[in-house]
């Protein structure tokens, strides 16, 4: 949503305007599910090198294939996931003006964004963003200290739980590292060296109802820039993923 649009109650229009509205070529329904592989990183998190062996496949035929996979037994905390879900339905029932406050710039990866309208001017997305950045590389709590500092100090807490579910994350994605390496016969710390230092983007995304959904998406369609992605999806699902030269649906885990 752009700004005005989301000072309507709800996001909720009676006509979609122009600029959301999707070209027919990009509003193909999906063609059934995504058999995309369940990985258990129980075996290997416990150094059972049969189980890791077996996950190690099963991610590189996913990667062969399409590259995306579920884990399950991935090692963070539930609790934390659904904390961090609902710090971010906080975020975003704040009023307009105090989104706006921290709004992202063009020169900025960091912020919130109404369907990207700093970037684009036609098919615009059906979504609002909030993004912010994440390392581990000091002592110092990053992303803690971006919401005290800049979303303010009444959200303060909600950069304590994201810090936590960052620190996850950031723990998840080094152990896919090692997957990922012994899927391509390489020593195991490989890439994890690699990235032990890296720097990380958190995106949290917010889908309000949508009166003529058959019209816009709320994500187009598009390949990430980054070296891996983690996903955390709530059980409305409509994420999608092309193999196969087709739209397939990935129905979401509550695990």
């Amino acid at each position: 949503m752009d700004s005005g649009l989301l000072r309507s109650e709800g996001g909720v229009v009676s006509q979609m305007p122009t600029n959301f509205v999707w070209p027919k070529e990009y509003l193909v329904d999906a063609q059934g599910e995504l058999q995309a592989p369940v990985v258990d990183l129980d075996g290997f998190l416990r150094g059972d090198e049969e189980a890791t062996q077996c996950a190690a496949k099963l991610i590189r035929e996913a990667c062969l294939n399409h590259g995306f996979f579920q884990v399950i037994n991935h090692g963070v905390d539930s609790c934390l996931i659904r904390e961090a879900h609902h710090q971010m339905d906080t975020f975003f029932k704040l009023p307009i003006h105090r989104k706006l406050s921290v709004h992202k710039t063009p020169a900025s990866m960091w912020g919130y964004s109404g369907a990207h309208a700093h970037r684009f001017s036609s098919k615009l997305p059906w979504k609002e963003t909030l993004s912010f950045p994440y390392h581990d590389n000091t002592s110092e709590h990053v992303v803690t200290n971006y919401f005290k500092s800049t979303i303010g100090e009444d959200l303060e807490q909600a950069g304590v739980i994201f810090q936590k579910y960052c620190d996850g994350m950031k723990q998840l994605g080094l152990k896919l590292t090692e997957l990922l390496a012994i899927s391509l016969g390489v020593d195991r710390l490989h890439f994890r060296e690699l990235f032990s230092d890296g720097c990380s983007i958190m995106r949290c995304n917010n889908y309000p109802s949508c009166q003529q959904p058959n019209l816009t998406l709320g994500t187009g369609p598009h390949c990430d820039p980054t070296s891996i992605t983690i996903l955390h999806q709530d059980l409305v699902g409509g994420l999608d993923v092309f193999a196969d030269n087709q739209w397939k649906t990935v129905p979401p885990r509550l695990d």
